[in-house]
């Protein structure tokens, strides 16, 4: 299982390296009408889409393959077609914020123009669907599921380690969350203060996450055929 998790580490760290996701987040934590709950039903939103994701592609996976080195093989194809994929949507990405482009990945304006007067249950929604209508999102998760079918771990501990990606790939917004909890004074200014910095610097993350993580995958990928 360590192994794996450590196969899967630039999966979840480009999942939870999503300044915009970030920046929702602190957005709902400062707000002065339900921001806490707004905040933990936003990420709860997103979980359950992860976790749909992993039951469903998950069983898709492991029913379409026989333990044998032909269905490993071919598990293994699909890996790398997936990292390959991933690595070019980053690099389109690298592009586009290098252009001034918009991300198409990026939130509807009046998802944000909402985010201060919005209820729980429409926090909630906005979680799941940014990660429904994220095509770089998708492939992220479907590659830590083909990762893992990969490893050939067995039933029980490929839960775990699903269920260890989903944690990780959302830490950075679960940290928030606690320092709001522990420091519910405090941290109103912190968390506003790191929300502003990422607004200023969006672009520049995004170039940086989306070049880096974009020639690994695509080098992970196209070895991958070989």
């Amino acid at each position: 299982m360590t192994t794996t998790l450590i196969a899967l580490l630039p999966l979840i760290v480009g999942s939870a390296v999503v300044p915009m996701q970030i920046i929702i987040l602190l957005l709902m934590l400062t707000s002065e009408k339900q921001g806490l709950a707004k905040a933990v039903s936003f990420v709860l939103g997103m979980t359950v889409v992860r976790l749909a994701q992993g039951v469903i592609f998950g069983l898709i996976i492991t029913g379409g393959q026989v333990a044998t080195e032909s269905s490993s093989e071919g598990s293994g194809w699909v890996v790398s077609t997936l990292l390959t994929v991933l690595g070019i949507l980053l690099l389109i990405s690298f592009y586009k914020a290098l252009t001034g482009e918009d991300d198409p990945d990026a939130p509807p304006p009046k998802w944000m123009a909402m985010l201060d007067t919005m209820s729980p249950l429409v926090a909630f929604g906005i979680g799941a669907g940014l990660l429904l209508i994220g095509a770089k999102m998708w492939v992220f998760t479907l590659s830590a599921i083909g990762t893992i079918e990969d490893a050939a771990l067995g039933q029980p501990a490929s839960m775990i380690t699903f269920l260890l990606f989903v944690l990780l790939a959302e830490s950075l917004l679960i940290i928030p969350i606690l320092v709001r909890l522990v420091l519910p004074g405090q941290s109103q200014t912190w968390l506003g203060a790191l929300s502003n910095w990422l607004e200023t610097h969006n672009r520049q993350i995004v170039m940086v996450a989306s070049l880096i993580f974009g020639l690994l995958f695509l080098y992970q990928g196209i070895s991958g055929f070989f």
